[in-house]
């Protein structure tokens, strides 16, 4: 489509733009498709563990607070050290009052149970215990 404007005798031709270059919207797509790509696993959880494989699993979606122990007895909350004595006093008690407890399934029973309990000495009600399904054959 071509427009004609006539200012002062002379004659200009203007051609109006038909299309819209959409490299850049979909190279930007693409850069941030790769970085959500690298980042989703980081996300999960920064300490390792061998969480023991359960029939029953359900996917957490909510924001939660998480205590993990890993095979040398060693407890995290929120990924950050600390110690079981202190655990109490640094857990964030709210409206909710759910905490999941992650552990290594090579954890002896009584690390476990000391973890628990000063999870219930902190007034907490309702702890989950992090689990990972069965492989189905």
């Amino acid at each position: 489509m071509a427009f004609t404007a006539r200012s002062g005798g002379s004659a200009r031709t203007q051609t109006a733009l038909a299309e819209i270059n959409i490299t850049p919207l979909v190279d930007v797509v693409l850069v941030l498709l790769l970085i959500f790509m690298l980042t989703a696993p980081v996300l999960q959880s920064g300490v390792e563990v061998a969480i023991p494989k359960t029939r029953s699993v359900n996917q957490l979606t909510e924001e939660r607070q998480v205590i993990t122990i890993d095979k040398e007895q060693n407890v995290f909350l929120q990924d950050k050290p600390v110690n079981v004595n202190d655990l109490g006093s640094k857990l964030k008690v709210g409206e909710h009052k759910i905490v999941y407890v992650r552990a290594d399934e090579r954890v002896p029973f009584g690390a476990f149970a000391s973890v628990m309990d000063a999870v219930k000495h902190a007034g907490v009600t309702n702890i989950s215990i992090v689990t990972q399904p069965l492989n189905q054959k």
